[in-house]
């Protein structure tokens, strides 16, 4: 089966967002309030300071057993390594562009990963083929700022941090055998220590598990709910 789900350029998610404004790790605010209904016909069903949910009406869930995960687009805060290099005065602790995407690419094989594990703990087969029985989760986690990222330069670098950065997921659920879109997630999360600690690439991993294990176990909740599975 051919899937031709329509994909989405940067720009359209970042409108679609507009419910939601993450300025800093320790700021998650509401902006404009979202429409009540999308563009393609969504009615909104959850508004808050952190989450915005559209849900097809009609839309039923019970007949997925199973799930197919695309890929993940990641895509960092506007001028976000702009501005964390104003702010580093050695060129050897600047975040280059290969960086940015080594970043990138960790992200979106760790969001792999964690949500592939949190969703066969919860009774839902992880799939890369489309049948009716499959619901396709297509996933994008944009608005990425890192506090301190360790971009592996020579020398000692050390960075003590209460926060190691924020985003915001954006999930479309679809049908895959009609190619339809059935609701649409968008929840903005920052990292919150409860103390200071030294920041690298473990410990920025860390926190960003802590937060895709939250997304994660939040859809398997809502997707069993909505299935009527106690």
């Amino acid at each position: 089966m051919k899937l031709s789900i329509p994909l989405r350029p940067l720009g359209v998610l970042i409108t679609l967002c507009a419910g939601l404004t993450l300025t800093s790790p320790s700021d998650v605010s509401a902006a404009e309030p979202p429409p009540q209904v999308s563009k393609d016909g969504l009615q909104l069903k959850t508004h808050t300071k952190q989450r915005v949910v559209y849900v097809k009406p009609g839309a039923t869930f019970n007949q997925y057993n199973r799930v197919m995960i695309l890929d993940c687009y990641v895509e960092m805060q506007k001028d976000w390594q702009r501005n964390y290099n104003a702010n580093v005065g050695d060129p050897s602790r600047q975040v280059g562009d290969q960086d940015v995407q080594r970043m990138k690419n960790a992200l979106a094989a760790e969001f792999k990963k964690v949500f592939t594990t949190q969703l066969q703990k919860g009774g839902y087969q992880v799939t890369n083929a489309p049948a009716p029985d499959v619901l396709l989760l297509r996933p994008a986690i944009i608005d990425v700022q890192v506090t301190a990222p360790d971009i592996m330069s020579s020398g000692m670098d050390v960075n003590v941090i209460t926060s190691a950065g924020s985003g915001t997921f954006y999930l479309e659920l679809w049908d895959p055998s009609t190619n339809t879109i059935l609701a649409r997630v968008l929840d903005a999360q920052a990292d919150q220590q409860p103390f200071a600690r030294q920041a690298n690439s473990i410990t920025n991993r860390q926190a960003a598990d802590i937060i895709l294990t939250r997304w994660a176990d939040d859809l398997v909740r809502h997707l069993d709910a909505v299935r009527g599975k106690t």
